[in-house]
């Protein structure tokens, strides 16, 4: 269809918006497709109840109790969609015992703690900010230094990759220089004439144990285009305008299928005084979005804290806080650090989940 344009609108979309209206954006393929700007006299998330499965929903989940986390690996699953499975990771010690998923990618998002993760492919060291990419099929375990170690693992079926970057080029939020291999540094076992090594493996969804008599981590060399990967949040260079507030879209990091994971790092906010510098209204009406918070203060609404998750379905509005579209108005730079994952196909949040529920979230947009 052509573009087409009835009432009282601004030419430019998240610039000029008319005193008194409020801009949501309505588009399709999230925030990539076809698109029309609705300016309405109310926010519409100021609604007074809502129920039904399209709620937006909140998580503490980084004060799951540790004896609801599985006893087989120490994490927890949250939510899952036929697009990708969300788990919390919780570990005080060292992993005994090797782990190996056949059934998909997972990208290990590290929100607190320091140590290692030793691979088939060598050894790489963790820190809080650091997203671990570990190919399906890969064998590893983690090493606890300074603990509690607590990670986001993003788990997809098909195969983790970077997006394309199109005319920002390849360069674009990180150049591929900044990502990290393994180095074949072994870790030294303690060994004994009668010691078995343990490989835990998933495939659909349950465990197979295999026991080796002897150390599982014998790789002495590797070459190829498939290996763990390692990137931090610091080398993150964000797109950003100054004249026009950009969709979450330029900050996506990783992409598998109908799965996106987008990073949310510190970047000037817009200067141009006649610019947005919230996210602007929108129901993403072809994906589930969850967002997990990691560090900083999330300037797009209040009551949001580090170690916190929050699912907005599909097709419901969701956008700024009203009080946060005037604090904006004076910050010169954003201090979050927030990944966002993306579904094509809806979210099933598994009961476990329940305790940790910031029951009221959905009406948190109508306080003022």
């Amino acid at each position: 269809m052509y573009l087409t344009r009835r009432g009282k609108v601004p030419n430019q979309a998240h610039v000029g918006i008319p005193e008194g209206l409020h801009e949501e954006e309505h588009g399709r393929n999230g925030f990539a497709g076809a698109v029309s700007h609705l300016y309405r006299t109310h926010p519409p998330t100021a609604w007074i109840t809502i129920e039904g499965k399209l709620r937006p929903r909140a998580f503490a989940c980084t004060e799951i109790p540790e004896t609801v986390l599985s006893s087989t690996t120490q994490s927890l699953l949250m939510m899952q969609s036929q697009d990708v499975s969300l788990h919390i990771s919780y570990r005080r010690e060292t992993m005994p015992y090797f782990v190996r998923n056949a059934d998909g990618d997972e990208v290990h998002f590290v929100h607190q703690g320091r140590g290692r993760v030793e691979t088939d492919y060598g050894v790489l060291s963790y820190e809080p900010g650091d997203y671990v990419v570990i190919p399906k099929g890969t064998t590893y375990r983690m090493h606890v230094d300074t603990g509690p170690s607590v990670s986001l693992i993003v788990e997809t079926p098909i195969p983790m990759t970077m997006p394309d970057r199109g005319p920002l080029g390849q360069h674009a939020l990180f150049d591929k220089g900044v990502l990290l291999a393994p180095e074949l540094d072994a870790v030294e076992p303690v060994e004994t004439d009668d010691q078995a090594w343990e490989v835990r493996i998933k495939r659909q969804g349950e465990w197979t144990a295999v026991a080796y008599p002897f150390y599982p981590m014998d790789v002495v060399g590797w070459k190829g285009d498939l290996w763990v990967a390692k990137l931090n949040v610091r080398d993150f260079r964000p797109v950003v305008s100054p004249r026009y507030h950009l969709p979450p879209s330029v900050h996506q990091t990783f992409q598998a299928g109908g799965c996106l994971i987008s990073t949310f790092s510190p970047r000037p906010l817009e200067s141009d005084p006649e610019a947005l510098r919230v996210p602007f209204y929108h129901r993403n009406a072809d994906y589930d979005e969850v967002l997990f918070y990691h560090d900083g203060e999330f300037f797009s609404r209040a009551g949001i804290h580090a170690g916190m998750l929050t699912l907005h379905p599909q097709g419901i509005h969701h956008g700024p806080q009203p009080q946060a579209v005037q604090a904006a108005k004076t910050k010169m730079h954003t201090s979050e650090v927030a990944v966002m994952i993306e579904s094509k196909a809806p979210f099933t949040v598994q009961p476990e989940m329940d305790s940790v529920e910031i029951k009221d979230y959905a009406l948190s947009w109508s306080r003022r």
